[in-house]
């Protein structure tokens, strides 16, 4: 890791704990997520990681006109910055399905769609659609091997398929493929177990369109497998990486070949104890980086030697480093987060960095479980 990429020049403003955007580095992981899809139209990029409108203004800049998504709130984000096709990638049950309809209706220049992987969800869906006089796009959720969500491609799938396109209010329109499971460290053992997962699915493709129903849209994979579906040629098919834009320390060392992205979101803690000669604590708690990583693996301190993670609470992170005599209270450093996504939700805002240069805050507004609506 280069550390003069993340270079501030005063960090007087920053509050640590602080979640810091580094824009320049924004900015290249974005064109290199374009030149690895090939085309602007085969992505649909997650807003889970990032929550925020001006990433999500960086992408439309850039071309980028579908994009995905895992809440209403972040949904109800997107089409306030004025993205015209918006993928839900999550059922939509229980009063959301009410709160969906009200979506649909207050933003019209936005073409909403969702996942459908049961008989029954798919009803009351229709039903609300049907009641609140609006129609959604709907994508079979299909289960390739994460048994997550979804329905296995098969004669089950291909009979929902076929009621989606008979339900009222709303409109059939592909299949998504989600294959969180697949984390195989090189690029060759992902490709194979992509060719694998695709055989079913293209087989349930055919069966459909010799009845005469088109499927036009194949939105597929996440961040570990983009580079295997980025480099197939099938109709139709939305590559649906998120983690790349801000990237983290957990896809940097675990996939040799996504070393062209650079974690480009940091946090900023200082130095708040140095309780023994071979400890030093930082204000760094699991309040402000995702804790799903084992703990002592949540995050990477640079320019800290040789330290070793061994407590960390909600505001507290404990290191013991042969180094600790040369810190003092209020030293600061950056951590790479392990995984950013949580970690993003943990604050209210980011602090930007363009040019060495802290340029403002973004908030973090997709954070947050309801929006307006």
């Amino acid at each position: 890791m280069t550390h003069s990429l993340y270079h501030i020049e005063n960090t007087s403003t920053i509050y640590s704990p602080g979640l810091v955007f580094f824009l320049d580095l924004i900015r290249q992981n974005l064109a290199r997520t374009i030149e690895l899809a090939g085309s602007v139209d085969r992505l649909r990029p997650h807003c889970k990681t990032h929550k925020t409108r001006e990433i999500v203004q960086l992408e439309l800049a850039a071309g980028i006109r579908k994009h995905k998504v895992a809440t209403l709130a972040e949904a109800e984000l997107l089409a306030s910055c004025g993205v015209p096709d918006v993928f839900i990638a999550y059922p939509i049950v229980g009063p959301n399905q009410r709160r969906l309809a009200e979506l649909i209706r207050r933003y019209p220049n936005t073409r909403f769609s969702v996942t459908v992987d049961h008989p029954h969800s798919l009803k009351t869906l229709s039903q609300t659609m049907s009641l609140e006089n609006v129609e959604v796009d709907a994508l079979l959720d299909l289960d390739v091997g994460q048994h997550r969500t979804g329905i296995s491609p098969g004669p089950e799938a291909e009979s929902l398929y076929e009621q989606m396109l008979a339900a009222p209010g709303l409109k059939a329109v592909g299949f998504h493929v989600y294959d969180g499971h697949n984390h195989q460290p090189t690029l060759a053992e992902r490709q194979a177990a992509v060719q694998v997962l695709m055989e079913p699915v293209l087989r349930l493709r055919e069966t459909l369109e010799a009845k005469g129903v088109a499927i036009r849209r194949l939105i597929m994979g996440g961040t570990p497998t983009f580079p295997v579906f980025a480099r197939m040629d099938i109709p139709g098919l939305e590559c649906s990486p998120g983690t790349l834009i801000l990237h983290d320390h957990s896809y940097s060392s675990k996939f040799p070949d996504l070393s062209p992205f650079v974690p480009a979101a940091l946090l900023l803690t200082r130095v708040i104890s140095r309780p023994t000669k071979t400890r030093v604590t930082f204000d760094l708690g699991y309040k402000a980086v995702a804790s799903d990583p084992p703990a002592g693996k949540r995050l990477v301190l640079l320019d800290v030697p040789e330290y070793e993670a061994i407590l960390q609470n909600e505001e507290h992170l404990v290191v013991e480093t042969p180094a600790a005599e040369s810190f003092q209270p209020g030293d600061e450093r950056l951590a790479i987060p392990t995984h950013i996504c949580p970690t993003v939700a943990m604050h209210q805002q980011a602090y930007v960095v363009e040019g060495g240069k802290v340029i403002g805050t973004w908030p973090i507004v997709g954070r947050d479980r309801v929006l307006t609506i």
